[in-house]
């Protein structure tokens, strides 16, 4: 009983270059999806944007006033 050898099919998928669009759905319209979704959940998004809003703001005042003190001593 010797080795036989045996033919096979070699399948290769791919993509055609004119058909490779990676998820155009999710960029349609996205300030329109974004403003919808800080509309239905307006708590939430308050809640998330005040924080940083505010350690942003202190942190640029706090730069600011260490430059005018830095150069100003009065």
């Amino acid at each position: 009983m010797g080795k036989q050898p045996v033919r096979m099919k070699a399948v290769v998928y791919a993509l055609s270059p004119f058909q490779q669009k990676v998820m155009p759905g999710l960029w349609k319209d996205l300030p329109g999806k974004i403003a919808h979704k800080i509309s239905d959940s307006w708590l939430n998004a308050t809640l998330l944007l005040g924080p940083l809003v505010g350690t942003y703001s202190a942190a640029m005042l706090d730069t600011i006033r260490r430059k005018v003190n830095r150069y100003v001593q009065w």
